[in-house]
């Protein structure tokens, strides 16, 4: 097993997937000349699978040959039972770079896809196998064939840090300007997954995603794996049951892979969750859900009699509530729910939405609200909130929280991890987390926080109109007492004013004396 490269020796230029940032630039650009950023992205993802699958398999091989033999080495059985993709020789990355340079590159490239999806029957239909096209320039393919092969994508360490699935994340952001559009199709930075987690802690049940893109709230999570399969080479534990629903194709196809190299199953369905729900009677236990904010064209105005809207029918030209309704209708009756919105879904009053959220409020479903700092995600720069629904607020070993939401304002939380992005630290996600579990249980020792978080009665939120800001009741956090007397610190400071003005009428003085002797004399010394 290869070492981890310790903290010391990473490259100073990297970028938030832990790959340096010129190498996957260099990577991506590789075959930008000849196809444009909706297209490339994909191509280049593919291959980086082919190398993921790969780098698992050449790890275990190693291993086989040690403990067993060559003959053992080859047998699928060694693979499979320890949930790792048996790689065909055809198929693995060494015999595609020996023969990166040749002509023919792209048709070995497709038939080494085909290879593994023939015997991977978990894969099938799952990624891109046009890589012979005529469009495709083959010298190009074959330099990022020897470009991808530089970086680490599915040994161990690669695959705990669920790479694969932020090359993707990375390649969204990056290129979202290329294509010219930044819309919905974003993904969600681990480290908001991770808090969505945390504070769910969805580790048995029913979990589903109405939204689930390439399956970020499954598999994204470091700790959410670690729970219920170790990656490409641990099996998921049978405790929960993952549903998913993608409108993308393309995407959904990667959601399926994302969870296929993790070995673990889900029913992942490709449609339109407002449409098409593929997933019609099911009542989840929890929820998690990225919605793309502010879709306008969501097909609204053909669903004005829809099930779904008990409270409210949400707008045409935005979705948000309608996602928020989705989601309540498909949780169970002690289910529970988190998801990401635009910081407009707390306090907008357009076209209903003020209805709706007053709604859901009076309904007593409302739990926690979190306000999250700027600069998370990485193709937009809307600002975000996290909502968390419940349908019973007094089950199990929780304490009865009718009649009250926590409110948490983490706008102050985070570091820059480069000059446009900011990622929550493991111990803000801690703070947060561990705040609104301390409010949910029985003596659990919450207390509210000026400037950070408060629990606010139901009759105080009707006072504010249902609006669900946090900033408009956590407060301000004390100020700091330096420990200086108040009566000191007044005459000092008035001591200091007296001088700046004193300081401010000389400069003036000088400034006038100078513009009358550059024959600019103020009017008033003119008239003298």
């Amino acid at each position: 097993m290869p070492r981890k490269r310790p903290q010391s020796a990473r490259p100073k230029t990297r970028s938030p997937i832990g790959i340096d940032a010129s190498e996957l630039w260099a990577t991506a650009n590789a075959l930008r000349g000849s196809m444009d950023a909706a297209e490339y992205k994909h191509v280049v993802l593919g291959l980086i699978f082919l190398k993921y699958i790969s780098d698992a398999f050449e790890e275990r091989h190693a291993e086989v040959l040690t403990e067993w033999e060559a003959e053992a080495a080859e047998d699928p059985d060694e693979y499979t039972a320890e949930s790792i993709f048996w790689v065909p020789p055809e198929a693995r990355w060494a015999n595609l770079k020996a023969r990166a340079r040749q002509p023919t590159v792209g048709q070995l490239v497709d038939d080494a896809i085909a290879a593994v999806e023939r015997d991977n029957p978990a894969l099938k239909d799952v990624l891109p196998k046009d890589y012979a096209r005529p469009a495709m320039d083959k010298q190009r393919l074959g330099q990022l064939i020897d470009m991808v092969g530089n970086i680490a994508v599915g040994d161990e360490a690669a695959r705990s840090n669920d790479v694969l699935g932020r090359v993707y994340e990375y390649f969204l952001g990056q290129f979202a300007g290329a294509e010219g559009k930044k819309g919905g199709e974003f993904y969600t930075p681990r480290c908001v997954v991770r808090l969505l987690v945390e504070m769910l802690e969805p580790y048995s049940g029913r979990v589903y995603d109405p939204c689930c893109g390439s399956s970020g709230m499954f598999v994204q999570s470091v700790d959410f794996i670690a729970a219920h399969g170790n990656g490409n080479g641990g099996k998921a534990r049978g405790d929960i049951s993952i549903y998913g629903q993608e409108s993308n194709y393309t995407t959904w196809r990667l959601a399926r892979m994302n969870l296929a190299i993790r070995g673990i199953e889900g029913q992942i369905a490709h449609g339109d969750s407002f449409h098409n729900d593929r997933h019609p009677d099911l009542r989840a236990d929890f929820i998690l859900a990225n919605p793309p904010f502010n879709v306008k064209d969501w097909g609204g105005d053909r669903l004005a009699d829809d099930k779904r809207w008990q409270f409210g029918l949400p707008p045409k030209g935005n979705a948000n509530f309608g996602w928020v309704q989705h989601i309540v209708h498909h949780l169970a009756p002690r289910g529970t729910a988190g998801f990401v919105l635009a910081n407009g879904s707390m306090s907008s009053n357009q076209s209903g939405e003020g209805e709706i959220r007053r709604n859901l409020i009076e309904a007593d479903l409302v739990d926690c609200m979190v306000a999250l700092p700027g600069q998370l995600f990485y193709s937009t720069q809307i600002p975000a909130c996290l909502w968390f629904l419940s349908r019973d607020r007094s089950s199990g070993t929780l304490r009865d929280r009718h009649g009250e939401t926590l409110f948490i304002d983490a706008r102050g939380t985070g570091s820059m991890v480069d000059r446009t992005h900011r990622e929550l630290t493991a111990d803000d996600i801690a703070r947060i987390a561990d705040t609104y579990h301390r409010w949910r249980v029985v003596d659990g020792d919450y207390e509210d926080e000026p400037g950070f978080c408060r629990s606010v009665p139901l009759d105080e939120l009707r006072g504010h109109d249902h609006v669900l800001t946090p900033g408009r009741y956590v407060g301000a956090p004390p100020a700091e007492d330096d420990g200086e007397p108040f009566a000191d610190k007044m005459q000092r400071l008035v001591a200091e004013l007296h001088d700046q003005q004193a300081e401010g009428a000389r400069l003036d003085a000088a400034i006038s004396n100078n513009l009358t002797a550059l024959g600019f004399a103020s009017p008033s010394a003119s008239k003298q």
